[in-house]
């Protein structure tokens, strides 16, 4: 099958369970990390998206056995594990292929890696990850890919210069392989980073400080084969708050990894979103105020992200949908990334009241009412964000590039059906 659109008919109301698929951004990791130990590993709830596949063939390529068992379960065995020359345009399709750098220096002590992919959504500097491993010792060279070896790594204090997310989760499936104790400063602690600690662990490594910025991990522990769970994306629940209060339905999101949510929950309070913790699930009433919050002496809120604990960055996008059907103005500050709010044209020629300051902010001023259009999606978040605003649109609205929005959520078109939403999958019309 050639490109793929989503035939969206909006207005309608829905309703029903829907659960979240495993974390994409904790699987990605612990796939890679799988390739430490030479004993099996079995992996459950991954989700079974195109980036996720996309490492597992690259996993495959350097020599790793790796095998879906059932829809989400993956079996990894790396007993043998070759320096092969990375494919460049599998890495090109994703920027995680990065994350094979520290697991194969481990196991082969070199690698070849070709620049990383992913999102365009403004610059995304990969020196962290690089300044990390040399800490480590690793030495490395820059040609037209990243040339990466060591004679054996070793402990060391790490201070990033950056929360990274990926450079953390190499630093520390680096400094699990390294001989002695390794202390990473500045570290994120994002859930998908927490996660891949957890599955660290259940192959023997020795870690501390899990969910801080301070991580202490004592390397060189033989490590052995596990069965791990993965947790629950925590950015496709905000994705599912999003839906519920835009097209005024009541959701319950099972199994939602409630504990990881505060600031979720806290950002879409300030637009007048409230929901109800039940148990392990999340309940988004279909009764909502959607009365945006102002700041003390009645002056117009933010809503802005930064590094974890705060507001997530990947949910910057289905908020500022979200804010559009609230009543109020609000500013919505994109920091981390260059690129992420230029979605917006696409909203505004949907009908949406919104000011694009400039790269990083826009002031969204609600309700307002939208229309169906034709529309494209140029990343993971701004797609699904357009699929949202699409469900509450009236009439026919026709998204292309639905790949990008697959990269990230699993069979979101099913999924979406079953809760009564009107969105079918098609060739695109225009490639025939």
């Amino acid at each position: 099958m050639g490109a793929l659109q989503f035939i969206v008919e909006g207005g309608h109301t829905l309703s029903g369970t829907i659960r979240p698929s495993g974390n994409k951004n904790a699987a990605l990791p612990i796939v890679a990390a799988s390739l430490l130990t030479d004993q099996p590993v079995v992996l459950e709830n991954v989700p079974r998206i195109r980036d996720v596949e996309t490492l597992v063939e690259l996993v495959r390529s350097v020599g790793a056995q790796a095998e879906w068992v059932a829809r989400n379960t993956l079996h990894i065995h790396a007993k043998e594990v070759r320096a092969a020359g990375l494919d460049p345009d599998l890495c090109r399709k994703i920027r995680a292929s990065i994350l094979l750098a520290a697991p194969l220096l481990a196991r082969c002590g070199r690698i070849e890696l070709p620049p990383p992919g992913g999102d365009v959504i403004g610059r995304r500097r990969v020196d962290t990850h690089f300044l990390a491993l040399e800490r480590l010792g690793v030495d490395f060279e820059l040609e037209d890919k990243f040339l990466l070896s060591t004679s054996g790594m070793r402990g060391a204090d790490v201070f990033l210069d950056e929360p990274s997310v990926t450079a953390t989760e190499n630093a520390i499936t680096a400094a699990v392989a390294a001989t002695g104790s390794t202390i990473i400063r500045n570290a994120a602690c994002e859930p998908h980073v927490q996660d891949l600690c957890h599955f660290l662990i259940a192959l023997g490594a020795e870690i501390e400080g899990i969910g801080t910025n301070k991580v202490t991990i004592q390397g060189g522990r033989s490590l052995h084969g596990a069965t791990h769970t993965i947790g629950p994306d925590h950015i496709e629940v905000g994705s599912f708050i999003g839906l519920a209060a835009v097209t005024k339905s009541e959701i319950r999101i099972q199994d939602a990894g409630v504990e990881h949510l505060r600031s979720t929950l806290m950002g879409f309070a300030r637009l007048g979103i409230s929901c109800m913790i039940d148990g392990n699930d999340l309940v988004v009433p279909a009764e909502q105020e959607r009365r945006i919050q102002s700041d003390l002496g009645g002056h117009v809120p933010k809503l802005e992200d930064q590094p974890w604990p705060a507001f997530p960055a990947d949910t910057m996008s289905i908020a500022l949908v979200a804010a559009t059907q609230c009543e109020g103005m609000i500013m919505i500050h994109e920091k981390m990334f260059e690129s992420r709010l230029f979605f917006v044209d696409k909203l505004i020629g949907m009908g949406a009241k919104i000011v694009l300051c400039d790269p990083h902010r826009a002031i969204v001023a609600g309700p307002s009412r939208l229309r169906a259009a034709e529309v494209e999606s140029p990343d993971i978040r701004a797609g699904m964000a357009m699929l949202i605003a699409a469900l509450a649109a009236e009439g026919e609205s026709i998204i292309n590039n639905v790949s990008q929005i697959e990269r990230g959520y699993e069979r979101i078109d099913e999924r979406l059906r079953a809760l009564g939403a009107r969105v079918e999958r098609v060739e695109d019309r225009r490639t025939k």
